[in-house]
């Protein structure tokens, strides 16, 4: 899915979190958790073991650039130690990568503020000085701290040596195309199944979760602050399930809705996906004499068919990769969800040079395009990919005959030819190793929470965000309006609306004394 590298959307050097919430998206959402129990008031021990942070400095080594922009920011590095299997205490031990911003105004200091940037698999250290900026004055009160889940980040990685980074492929055009993502999906599994096998069972969000709570007692808060975008929602939903009481300030951005289980192949995200590419192709079209796609969104929209149907003719010749049917549809999926003038014009450098390889038989790619080609066709995201397609095939297992897959894509094909095979495909968690069976989350609190949802989203839709605040009864939802932006709160998107209300919310702790509306922070279509 995918992703926050999904604070807004930053695309990593390739799907990112962009994909890495598409990707959950995809999944339904998960199977995996405890039924919460009402939040209790009563605090939580700070210090049930022996469990403890010894703080350094953050740079590894002199190629660890990541560690050093946190140095510069003044942040400090940990490593907690934490059971691979919390059913086994004794047993054999991982350890969690923690990083830390001091609270600069520590006579008024509020507490701890934990966050994840979504995925899942998405690291979180890396964004600690991008949290901290969209926070603003509020920053000074908090000790903002991120944590790399379980074998995402800076923790020793999962590698089940793929080659690609992620297994998000369309089933074609006809039922020899779903065979052969039939075939591609299995192997992707058994690849996982025989290198990784030891590991598999452990990654999952409850263990997430419980890793969260194990800082929280190495910290010796007694509850944390959250803040959670995309996939970092349900991980803030499911800590709240399993760990009552022990949050104290909750934001979620981008918001899921754990109950969306079922039919789990029918998700029904293909119309907020295609009302999304149609706001971009306005936005392109606008931009006609810079990318040639096409003067009006109906013309853009037909560009981008023609580079589908000449990806079927032949895979298409795009710097050293070749681009087939099954590949070719995903970059009018998986660029969705950001919605800025950068991220629009990046989408449509995209589009320009594969228009480019339909036209012409051979395009060049420019850097962000290498490496988004490198991480879907080469191995240069195996572990990336790998991680995240662990962490969903244990939260949503899926259904394992795959002809439940087949039967949506026929439904769904005729009305969203381009998004219905690419939202039902088979994935790999139809052939995944699957541990003890658990029960379904179902998060129902009663403590305040805060969330943030655009009505365009593509990734999450906004209806999720409104069945999730009805049944969180103490929750405020602010809504932004005309926006079709995964994750909205943040320097990047700039909505002073949304920021002002997040971070009135982080200082006082008094929720918006009714639900809230934002505009758009550009006009739609432009």
């Amino acid at each position: 899915m995918a992703t926050v590298s999904d604070m807004t959307i930053t695309f990593r050097p390739a799907f990112g979190r962009v994909v890495a919430a598409a990707l959950l998206a995809m999944a339904a959402l998960p199977t995996t958790a405890v039924a919460a129990p009402r939040a209790s008031t009563t605090p939580a021990d700070p210090s049930p073991d022996h469990r403890h942070l010894i703080w350094k400095t953050c740079t590894r080594g002199p190629d660890d650039d990541t560690g050093k922009a946190l140095d510069r920011a003044g942040a400090q590095c940990a490593d907690l130690t934490v059971p691979l299997d919390y059913a086994s205490p004794g047993g054999r031990t991982i350890s969690i990568a923690v990083a830390r911003l001091r609270a600069a105004d520590p006579a008024h200091r509020i507490g701890t503020l934990l966050y994840n940037m979504g995925g899942p698999a998405d690291p979180a250290i890396e964004s600690l000085p991008a949290v901290g900026a969209a926070m603003g004055e509020t920053a000074r009160r908090y000790d903002i701290v991120g944590v790399d889940p379980r074998f995402t980040g800076r923790n020793t990685p999962l590698n089940c040596g793929w080659r690609t980074e992620t297994y998000f492929r369309s089933a074609g055009s006809d039922r020899a195309g779903f065979e052969r993502m039939r075939a591609f999906e299995r192997g992707l599994a058994e690849q996982c199944r025989d290198r990784a096998a030891a590991l598999l069972p452990y990654v999952s969000t409850r263990n997430a979760a419980r890793d969260m709570d194990a800082v929280r007692a190495a910290l010796g808060e007694r509850r944390i602050s959250f803040y959670g975008v995309s996939y970092g929602t349900y991980l803030g939903e499911v800590y709240t399930a399993m760990f009552p009481g022990r949050t104290d300030r909750v934001v979620l951005d981008g918001v899921h809705d754990p109950s969306r289980l079922a039919p789990w192949a029918e998700y029904g995200t293909e119309q907020v996906n295609e009302d999304a590419l149609r706001h971009w192709a306005g936005w392109a079209a606008a931009h006609d004499r810079t990318y040639g796609l096409g003067s009006t969104a109906d013309a853009v929209l037909a560009t981008l068919d023609g580079i589908q149907v000449a990806a079927v003719r032949r895979p298409l010749s795009v710097g050293a990769y070749r681009v087939d049917r099954h590949v070719a549809p995903l970059f009018d999926y998986a660029v969705l969800g950001d919605d800025t003038e950068e991220g629009d014009a990046l989408i449509a450098g995209v589009f320009r040079t594969l228009k480019q390889a339909a036209d012409t038989g051979h395009a060049e790619p420019d850097a962000f395009l290498t490496a988004f080609l490198a991480a879907t066709l080469t191995g240069d995201g195996s572990s990336y990919g790998s991680t995240q397609t662990a962490y969903l095939c244990a939260d949503t297992p899926g259904p394992r005959d795959t002809e439940v897959h087949w039967r949506a894509i026929e439904r769904t094909r005729a009305r969203h030819p381009l998004f219905g095979p690419i939202l039902n495909n088979v994935t790999p968690c139809s052939f995944w190793p699957r541990p003890e069976e658990q029960p379904i989350t179902t998060v129902h609190n009663n403590i305040p929470a805060l969330m943030v949802n655009s009505t365009g989203d593509p990734r999450v839709p906004y209806s999720e965000a409104r069945q999730m605040h009805a049944r969180w009864p103490a929750s405020r939802l602010v809504t932004v309006t005309g926006s079709y932006r995964h994750g909205v709160y943040g320097t990047d998107y700039g909505d002073a609306c949304v920021n002002d209300t997040v971070n009135g919310y982080l200082a006082t702790g008094r929720l918006p004394a009714g639900d809230l509306t934002c505009g758009p922070v550009r006009p739609t279509g432009l």
